[in-house]
């Protein structure tokens, strides 16, 4: 290739590269992690990104004013957090009472301001004809991706798989015929003109539509954002490459396909009338101070969503500067329980240690540092087992108690899964399928009848599917595929920085987590997100068997971490929605540490009871002697759209010894990670935190967060519409982009918000010195807080709340005013059909 083509492909790159650096990714249902859907945006302001995102493709990263106002109104939130937002936003002059007065004026006339848009050539062509062109091209996007990502749900291949996305659309929008029944005349002709490469066709578009050079980049961003779903579900496809090997420019070839699509409409409608609404567009694209002026509402509603944060802020000041620090017994505990510091462990801590103050709860990243991939008996490949910040490790392999039983076991599975297979194609068959329903149908009309009354599952759990509780009982994993200093280093890490190094309990219990639901695409969501969406009990057993090695453990004492000759790990699985916890490889526990075990589970048993009632209420389920069942029940349930309520309402992040939070009530809407800096001689465990679990955290936050502030964008709507597409997404109904996100049922019981849109509050306890010095090495995670997506305090020595963090590694003394605080439950109206 000569240098002049090699310009030529590389003209417009860097224009692409950011635009699509913009795009967070989304991952596939079977492992369905959370992750900031502003991510992109991450380095400029939080004000600055919620001004680009409307102008652009009109997302919200705000709630409306009425909730605002009704907030206001109820009480929850007050006169000093809207004073406290205007000072901080430079309006010192201006009083609470004249805001509100300004903001309900402003809500009364909803159309009384203009503003300007980025449109598409698709949405200018729109305003021209009237025909919705941007829903049809979404339409023909969506048929055709989700036959070219398919994974399985379709037996009928109608697009090549193994080529290139760009190319493979080509191939296929070329015996298209849908452009043409629309009055595209000339679409199919532009088509073949186009070049089979994708680089050449980024090009080729881009000098049709005459965009200037410096408005590329929003342009192409604002494009990409109108086709969110598929564009995040491609990033996340570059993603996964990255990390692991493969083409990472996925997200760059659906880039081309829209951009071909605009250019045969800038085409295929040669009117002097689109060309002039066209370039006006462009020209008010290059208007910088057109792009960069905000709009009234969205000024105001920036003040009202600083106010709720510090509303928030100031409930945690209350809660931890009236806490009263329990004096944990400095003895050798009973056992230590290690849990994910998922918000859903918060509640199970406190009970538990309620039950008996004898038991240590510890709070750790839930795949306890063992970033492996789990490959399960019967099964070809494994899962990967590790957040998605970082790729996963060696393979490991769940093994029975012996040879014999796991070949019969393997055996089982395999045929169940080829018999599954067929009895899929006999079922949904093109002539099959008819022969199916007739004779078929009635016997379902049983299994449906016992399906709604909870006496079977309408589906059976992947993960135990085709296994006797015997078999189930007695798993447990082969970790020889690890190398012995590899696992030496992983268990170092993991109890380095769960802070596990000394006074180690009789028992200790390594607790994963994962959900059980039916009739729910989206049930990995609720599995572990520190183990990509997957259960947490492969680690949890990976961790059990290298702990409990006394290869390992003499190492370790070489090291520093002398584990005792009597002190056993136990691997345990927290099911999130009945909260019953199961031992696992209970096989394995040897007869001295039996009757300890014995009494945990007694503990383990009344705790969970203690959990499931403190939930109900949540869940307006009644607390009586029937509570338990009816909580386990909703696992069952394939009508139930909310088995559970996840991680809803998550807005803080602790990170200090357990004594500052066993005595508070966080409502199970905080993560807890055990950490004492004092221990922490390099700060090198802070770090670790602060730049991974923290980071994940914030994904976390601000998933939910997006996904309440703007459904329709960035949530995946009504759950009862949902039908799943290629086995990886769900369209809701039978058309439109690609749902991602949570649905409004997740963040909505139908008359309340149960997740209400606060950023993420961190609060750390360590010297801010060794905080600043964090910060500055990681720029990432400086930008984060910089920029207002997520907040930063510290406690003091006390347990108090004392700094908070401005910008630019700036600190101020926090104070609370407290007669501004009250007890104030939110109770905003806004029903949606569920």
């Amino acid at each position: 290739m000569t240098n002049s083509n090699l310009n030529q492909q590389a003209k417009y790159k860097t224009a692409v590269d950011a635009a699509c650096a913009k795009i967070a990714p989304s991952w596939s249902l079977e492992n369905m992690v959370a992750v900031n859907p502003y991510m992109g945006m991450s380095h400029q302001s939080f004000s600055s990104a919620a001004n680009a995102y409307h102008k652009m493709a009109k997302i919200d990263l705000l709630m409306p004013m009425t909730f605002y106002l009704q907030l206001k109104t109820e009480g929850k939130i007050q006169h000093d957090d809207i004073e406290a937002a205007l000072i901080k936003n430079g309006h010192n002059d201006t009083t609470v009472n004249e805001f509100i007065e300004t903001a309900s004026s402003i809500e009364d006339n909803p159309l009384a301001e203009k503003e300007f848009f980025v449109k598409t050539v698709a949405e200018t062509l729109c305003d021209i004809s009237g025909n919705d062109w941007r829903s049809f091209i979404l339409d023909r996007i969506s048929n055709w991706a989700a036959a070219y990502f398919d994974k399985g749900q379709s037996f009928w291949k109608t697009t090549n798989q193994h080529d290139s996305m760009y190319a493979a659309w080509l191939a296929d929008a070329i015996v298209d015929r849908s452009p043409s029944i629309m009055g595209l005349k000339n679409f199919t002709t532009e088509l073949k003109r186009a070049p089979k490469n994708q680089e050449e066709a980024i090009n080729l578009a881009l000098d049709s539509l005459n965009i200037s050079k410096e408005n590329i980049d929003t342009y192409l961003h604002a494009l990409l954002l109108k086709f969110g779903g598929w564009a995040s579900y491609a990033a996340g496809i570059d993603w996964d490459n990255n990390l692991y090997g493969g083409t990472k420019t996925n997200l760059e070839s659906f880039l081309a396909i829209l951009l071909i699509w605009e250019m045969c409409l800038l085409k295929t409608h040669n009117n002097s009338e689109l060309k002039s609404k066209w370039e006006a567009n462009l020209s008010q694209i290059a208007d910088h101070k057109n792009m960069q002026q905000f709009n009234r509402r969205i000024a105001i509603n920036l003040i009202f969503q600083d106010a709720l944060d510090f509303s928030r802020e100031r409930e945690l000041l209350k809660q931890f500067n009236a806490n009263i620090p329990l004096d944990f017994n400095v003895g050798r505990p009973k056992a230590q329980a290690i849990f994910c510091i998922d918000v859903r462990s918060e509640i199970y801590r406190r009970q538990l240690e309620q039950v008996d103050r004898n038991i240590e709860t510890i709070g750790f990243a839930g795949f306890f540092g063992f970033p492996i991939s789990i490959k399960g008996i019967g099964q070809s490949e494994g899962t990967n087992q590790c957040p998605a910040l970082i790729p996963s490790g060696p393979i490991v392999q769940e093994t029975l108690s012996n040879n014999t039983k796991q070949e019969l076991a393997r055996n089982r599975r395999l045929a169940g899964y080829q018999i599954d297979k067929f009895w899929k194609r006999f079922k949904t068959g093109a002539i099959s399928g008819f022969s199916f329903v007739s004779p078929m149908g009635l016997y379902y009309i049983f299994k449906l009848i016992t399906d709604s009354f909870g006496i079977t599952r309408p589906s059976a759990n992947p993960n135990t599917n085709r296994l006797t509780k015997k078999e189930l009982a007695q798993k447990t994993v082969d970790v020889s595929t690890i190398a012995i200093e590899d696992q030496v280093a992983m268990a170092k890490g993991a109890l380095t920085g769960m802070g596990l190094t000394k006074n180690f309990a009789p028992i200790v219990l390594i607790t994963g987590h994962g959900s059980d639901t039916v009739n729910n695409p989206h049930a990995t969501g609720l599995d572990c997100g520190a183990c990509g969406g997957h259960s947490g009990a492969g680690n949890a057993m990976t961790a059990e068997v290298v702990l409990n090695n006394p290869k390992i453990r003499d190492i370790l004492a070489t090291e520093g971490i002398e584990i005792p000759a009597d002190t056993y790990f136990i691997a345990a699985l927290h099911n999130t929605t009945t909260d019953n916890i199961t031992i696992l490889s209970e096989h394995l526990v040897p007869e001295s540490h039996q009757a300890h075990l014995e009494s945990l589970k007694k503990d383990l048993s009344k705790a969970s009871s203690a959990t499931r009632h403190e939930r109900a209420t949540r869940m307006a389920i009644k607390t009586n002697a029937n509570t338990d069942q009816s909580v386990i029940a909703r696992s069952k349930d394939w009508s139930t759209v909310r088995p559970e309520w996840g991680l809803a309402g998550c807005n803080a992040f602790v990170i200090a010894p357990r004594q500052r939070t066993a005595s508070i009530s966080l409502d199970g809407k905080s993560f807890l990670h055990n950490y004492s800096w004092e221990n922490d001689h390099n700060f090198n465990v802070l770090e670790s935190i602060m730049t991974a679990p923290m980071v994940v955290t914030s994904w976390i936050n601000l998933q939910y967060y997006a996904s309440t502030v703007d459904n329709q964008n960035f949530g995946s709507g009504n759950k009862t519409l949902h039908n799943v597409t290629g086995g990886f997404g769900v369209l809701e109904g039978g058309s439109g982009d690609l749902r991602i996100g949570l649905a409004m049922q997740s963040v909505h019981d139908g008359e309340t918000y149960q997740h209400i849109p606060y950023r993420l509050k961190v609060i750390i306890e360590a010297p801010t010195t060794a905080i600043n010095q964090i910060l500055t090495k990681h720029k990432n995670v400086k930008a984060l807080f910089d920029n207002e997506w997520i907040g930063l305090l510290t406690l003091n020595a006390d347990g108090k709340i004392e700094k908070r963090y401005t910008k630019n590694l700036n600190w101020e003394d926090v104070t609370v005013n407290e007669n501004a605080y009250a007890e104030v439950k939110p109770n905003i109206k806004n029903k949606i059909n569920a």
